[in-house]
């Protein structure tokens, strides 16, 4: 799917009317158009890389952050009341996930998982409604690579007293996040592999 040069709101409602066949597809080519990139870079795991993927290029577009919002809600039972993600990546990905669903009648609570304790007021790891004791939620990542990111996610949630057994990822760069969180228990499910990606790029590389 081409999003051609169309006004806000024809965009809008291309991707929001789109098919998920199709609008995986076009995520797919966003991914490939800003988000992904060939050097050499160091990861924020502070491994060397030939190649860097930029995740908020796609969650920060306008209708990309509409798309993911879908793929993502699609791939979540309706019966979980909340999302969660360590900030700042996951940031977009519970905000446009939890709109796109009040948008389809659903309630889903946004969480956002903070590195440090707030500096002031009540100190809290977690911003976003308090659930009930128990409440399972779902971790969203935008692209993993080792998996502590997301694992710290979950850590910080499960003392918050919410049950977490899941995790959703756009992109698996396959660097052992995959066998971190089968290790702990966790289901894990992405939408893209970094073969996927890779090999969509250099098609359009020509």
């Amino acid at each position: 799917m081409t999003i051609p040069p169309l006004s806000p709101a024809a965009a809008a409602l291309a991707v929001s009317t789109a098919d998920l066949p199709t609008l995986r597809h076009y995520l797919l080519d966003l991914f490939c158009q800003g988000a992904y990139k060939e050097g050499e870079f160091v990861l924020s795991s502070g491994q060397r890389s030939h190649y860097y993927i930029n995740g908020k290029q796609v969650t920060l577009h306008p209708q990309g952050g509409l798309a993911v919002g879908r793929i993502l809600l699609s791939l979540l039972d309706p019966t979980i009341p909340a999302v969660g993600g360590l900030t700042l990546g996951a940031d977009p990905l519970v905000t446009a996930t939890s709109i796109v669903a009040a948008y389809e009648g659903r309630s889903l609570i946004p969480l956002i998982v903070r590195k440090e304790p707030k500096g002031h007021g009540t100190q809290a790891y977690i911003e976003g409604l308090a659930l009930p004791v128990g409440s399972p939620v779902v971790v969203l990542e935008d692209v993993v690579t080792t998996g502590q990111s997301a694992l710290k996610a979950v850590e910080r949630l499960r003392l918050a007293g919410y049950t977490v057994d899941r995790i959703i990822a756009l992109v698996d760069r396959h660097q052992g996040g995959a066998e971190l969180y089968q290790h702990e228990g966790l289901a894990f499910q992405t939408v893209f592999s970094i073969t996927e990606i890779q090999t969509h790029w250099t098609e359009r590389q020509g």
